[in-house]
C-alpha cells in the first residue's frame, strides 16, 4: 500500500496499519505493508492546503518508485476545500503520474472513499465530527451535499494545528457525539479527517449511537480493499468493515 500524506501526518500511518493487522486475525493469509510519500503542511488553512496539493505530482512520482499495489492520498479536507468533485481530479492526476512511472495501481482518495463508504452503507443523511475551523467544515458539508449526501449536523472542534489534531484524545469523541443532533441521520462520520484519531472508540460509539459509524480512515481502508478485490472484513471497526 502506498500513502500520500501531509508532512505533519501522525494518524493515517497508524490507523490504516492497525486496521489491516486486525484484519489478519480473521484473514491470516493476506498481509500488508505501507510506504509513504509526504507533502509539506503544518497548519490546516486554505493557503497551506493549496500549497500541499501543488506537491502532488512530486509525491506520487516518489511513491511510484516503491511499486505499490494500491495508493491512497490521505488528506480529506485538502481535496474537499478545492470544490465539489475534486477527488476525481486528484485521483486522475495521481493515476497519470504512476502510469508515467510504469506503475498500474488503483488510486483512492480519503475524500472520495468517504463518499463511497457512506453510499456503501446505504446512508443518505449523516452527522459529522471534524477537527477543522468552521470555514473548512462548511466546505466539507457542501462537498458531501453536492455528492447527494445530506448533513443533518456538523461539529467543528476548530483545531488549526495539524500536529495538535493528531494529539486529540479519541475518548473525547464519545462526549462530542452527544453534542450532535442525530435526528434523521442514518450514519455518523466520527472523524471526517484522517489526522483525528477515532479508531479506539469507533466500534463503541457505533454500539452506543445505534447508527453505522465510519471515519475517513475506515472509509479509506474500505476503498483500498474494494479496489484490490479483497474481502472488506476488519473486526471491531464498524459496519462499513463488517464484510456485509
Amino acid at each position: 500500500m502506498g500513502l500520500i500524506v501531509p508532512s505533519s501526518n501522525l494518524t493515517m500511518e497508524t490507523e490504516l496499519p492497525r486496521l489491516m493487522r486486525a484484519r489478519e486475525s480473521v484473514l491470516p493469509g493476506e498481509r500488508f505493508v505501507f510506504h509513504s510519500s509526504r507533502m509539506r503542511m503544518k497548519h490546516v488553512t486554505p493557503e497551506e492546503l493549496r500549497g500541499m496539493n501543488a506537491q502532488t505530482r512530486r509525491a506520487a512520482a516518489e511513491l511510484a518508485d516503491a511499486r505499490p499495489d494500491a495508493v491512497a492520498t490521505a488528506c480529506l479536507v485538502a481535496i474537499m476545500a478545492q470544490g465539489p468533485g475534486y477527488h476525481c481530479t486528484a485521483e486522475d492526476e495521481i493515476t497519470g503520474v504512476l502510469r508515467e512511472e510504469g506503475v498500474e495501481a488503483p488510486v483512492v482518495s480519503s475524500a472520495g472513499a468517504l463518499i463511497t463508504g457512506i453510499r456503501a452503507l446505504g446512508a443518505s443523511r449523516v452527522a459529522i465530527v471534524t477537527p477543522y475551523m468552521r470555514q473548512l467544515t462548511d466546505l466539507v458539508v457542501a462537498y458531501l451535499e453536492d455528492a447527494g449526501i445530506g448533513v443533518v449536523d456538523a461539529l467543528s472542534l476548530e483545531v488549526p494545528d495539524n500536529i495538535a489534531v493528531a494529539r486529540l484524545d479519541p475518548e473525547d469523541l464519545r462526549g462530542h457525539v452527544k453534542r450532535l443532533d442525530l435526528t434523521g441521520a442514518d450514519a455518523l462520520v466520527l472523524s471526517a479527517c484522517v489526522q483525528m484519531p477515532s479508531l479506539p472508540v469507533l466500534q463503541a460509539v457505533e454500539n452506543e449511537a445505534g447508527l453505522p459509524v465510519l471515519s475517513a480512515a475506515t472509509a479509506t481502508a474500505y476503498g483500498l480493499l474494494s479496489e484490490l478485490g479483497l474481502d472488506t472484513r476488519v473486526p471491531g471497526a464498524g459496519a462499513l468493515l463488517s464484510g456485509r
